[in-house]
């Protein structure tokens, strides 16, 4: 298989290194933790879920080995990314508490259980993550495909300007989710809610990316400005615009809301019920994984065609 070496090159160097320096910096910080006096990290007396102690330290050290391998490694090993992929949702799963923190920093208001060691934490540990998942993207660009130039698979000039069937399914399991999410709270109620800021914005966000974001993702207006938007109508949408939340919020919810599906499976104490907890936090899933197969999809039909091969 031919590879570039200008795209093996640098960059993917240089991201190794980062992510090398992450599992050093950051996993001496876990081990000095484990070892010695942990902070307190507030009410919550916590900073990252599951991943703690011991098992945060092997969770950086394998993340650095990875590294080190997504590198080395020059031919197309499936098992390598999965494992990969694997250490990468396993970290932002560890941080999933960061996702109500950063949605009330939006609102320019903290919880009553934010810690800011812990907050610092959770963020390195998401960083790492992120680190993680751009050196395994850039494994499977380099070792995938039979092009030089982008390594691409499939047939040259098959591009689709179309969503696949499989992302309109997903993009409406995700707006199915958040109705099925709102149901369940109409039949037990409203008045049991704690309406806190971040609490009321979070639920905001969710009906953004529970309505507006898979819908964008699959359709035509979702990557040129309609009509009704002034100054803008016409014009290209850029892509970033809808990737990043739809990854960063599709990741988000799932290690969040996954994370929660484990506490109740673990017996954790709630003043729900176990059923409502049970079609509440599942419907979230849904709409998690429905953002993440959604952006995958506009990912690859939107990316901007290879000069040498077509693709």
């Amino acid at each position: 298989m031919t590879t570039s070496a200008s795209i093996v090159g640098r960059s993917v160097h240089g991201l190794t290194y980062a992510m090398l320096g992450w599992a050093v910096a950051y996993g001496g910080v876990r081990l000095a933790w484990t070892v010695g006096d942990a902070p307190e990290f507030g009410r919550l007396g916590l900073d990252l879920l599951a991943f703690t102690g011991w098992r945060s330290v092997a969770l950086c050290a394998a993340a650095g080995l990875l590294a080190i391998a997504l590198d080395r490694v020059a031919t197309w090993r499936p098992a390598l990314a999965g494992a990969a992929w694997a250490v990468a949702g396993a970290l932002v799963a560890a941080a999933a508490i960061l996702l109500p923190e950063l949605v009330g920093f939006l609102l320019f208001t903290v919880g009553p259980n934010f810690d800011l060691v812990a907050f610092v934490s959770r963020l390195g540990c998401v960083t790492g993550a992120v680190l993680l998942a751009l050196a395994t993207a850039r494994y499977q660009r380099r070792t995938r495909g039979d092009c030089p130039a982008c390594c691409r698979t499939g047939q040259p000039g098959a591009r689709r300007s179309a969503s696949a069937r499989w992302a309109l399914w997903a993009a409406y399991a995700t707006v199915a989710g958040l109705v099925t999410r709102f149901a369940a709270q109409f039949v037990v109620g409203f008045d049991r809610l704690d309406r806190t800021a971040a609490l009321t914005g979070l639920e905001i966000g969710l009906v953004l990316a529970g309505v507006l974001l898979p819908l964008a993702l699959v359709h035509r207006w979702g990557e040129v400005w309609p009509g009704w938007v002034p100054l803008l109508a016409g014009h290209a949408i850029p892509r970033p615009l809808l990737l990043v939340p739809g990854f960063g919020l599709g990741a988000g919810i799932v290690a969040y809301f996954g994370m929660g599906i484990v506490q109740v499976t673990s017996g954790s104490y709630s003043e729900f019920s176990d059923a409502f907890l049970w079609v509440a936090m599942s419907a979230y899933l849904v709409m998690g994984l429905g953002l993440l197969v959604a952006s995958a999809d506009y990912h690859l039909r939107t990316r901007r065609q290879c000069g040498t091969c077509g693709r």
